[in-house]
């Protein structure tokens, strides 16, 4: 009966995590074609990342019940290939360092040791698990090799938080990864309005690069213009000055809450959140065990701090490699592991 009864509270869970993911994902698209009949814009962007994150939920909860080590195992190694690959798997122009392929190299090679480390936690066999979480400490050593600065410093951040998961209580844990995510979006936003101390404005335009930092002041000047509804999806490069004058831009400011601001208003920054919201949200109701959740949670709070301050959700790879992570830490494998620990 106890198993019964907890079966029947593990649907009833997903169920409404399901139901609010559902409500959010489709106001984002809804809300992402209202303004881009009111200004003439180009959802397809917004669209086509809602399909690669819906999608690869989907995946990831099929393929997580199945096979909850081996799934999020081969996640890795994906994603391992896929950063390796950048940016000759990626149509168009390359786009150079700074504000480039960086963000979705460290964003790929981030979850892919998320991926890693949920697969350490899911095994019961001590080796294995030794082995899977001496493949993630190898996907911090491949992001040095790749030269990847930034992904060496989430993936390694990662790592850590999934080492100390196993002694963190859910509840916990996932409020102060939202917090950190909170606090990384207010950062970039004081840095775009200049209300920040000149020292440390100095010091983050070494850091971030002063054309970056001149993107976020357009975007923040357009999302003034037009709080409401913005200047229409996909219409940035069009009316930023600074994207005007490069010569070779991909028409992104480089960070996707002042991205929603200046395209989608107001309204666009609080569906952005709520989407993030609904991930930690289900990584809370699943039945999977804490660490697990956990890590997963850590590492899509870093990729949201990647995102935040750079382009790393224009890839539909990456997208995928959300809605993936979050699905294999969701879905309920069909040997209990909880019994079974």
């Amino acid at each position: 009966m106890t198993s019964v009864a907890g079966s029947e509270e593990d649907g009833d869970r997903r169920n409404v995590s399901d139901g609010v993911g559902v409500l959010v994902l489709g106001a984002c698209a809804a809300w992402s074609l209202i303004t881009a009949a009111a200004h003439d814009g180009r959802p397809e962007g917004v669209l086509l990342a809602l399909l690669a994150v819906a999608a690869g939920y989907a995946a990831g909860r099929i393929s997580g019940a199945l096979l909850p080590v081996a799934a999020p195992c081969a996640a890795a190694l994906t994603g391992v290939g896929l950063a390796a690959g950048l940016p000759r798997l990626t149509p168009g122009p390359e786009i150079v360092g700074p504000l480039g392929h960086a963000g979705a190299t460290a964003a790929l090679l981030t979850l892919a040791t998320g991926a890693a480390c949920c697969a350490a936690w899911a095994t019961a066999s001590p080796t294995l698990r030794v082995l899977l979480r001496l493949l993630a400490v190898g996907i911090v050593v491949a992001a040095a090799a790749l030269d990847s600065v930034s992904g060496l410093v989430t993936c390694a951040a990662v790592l850590l938080y999934s080492l100390a998961a196993g002694r963190t209580h859910r509840g916990p844990g996932i409020a102060v990864l939202a917090l950190g995510a909170a606090t990384a979006t207010g950062l970039i936003w004081a840095v775009a309005g200049n209300a920040v101390p000149d020292g440390l404005t100095e010091s983050l335009r070494g850091r971030l690069t002063p054309h970056r930092i001149e993107l976020w002041h357009d975007a923040l000047h357009l999302a003034r213009e037009d709080t409401a509804l913005g200047v229409g999806p996909g219409r940035f490069g069009e009316l930023s000055t600074t994207a005007a004058q490069t010569l070779v831009s991909d028409g992104k400011p480089h960070s996707a809450p002042l991205q929603m601001a200046a395209e989608q208003g107001v309204t666009g920054v609080l569906l952005l959140s709520a989407a993030f919201c609904w991930l930690l949200y289900a990584l809370w109701r699943s039945p999977r065990p804490t660490p697990v959740v956990l890590t997963a949670a850590a590492a899509l709070t870093v990729l949201a701090a990647i995102a935040a301050v750079g382009n790393a959700l224009s890839f539909t790879m990456v997208s995928v490699g959300v809605g993936l992570l979050a699905g294999l830490a969701t879905a309920h494998p069909l040997t209990d592991e909880r019994a079974r620990k």
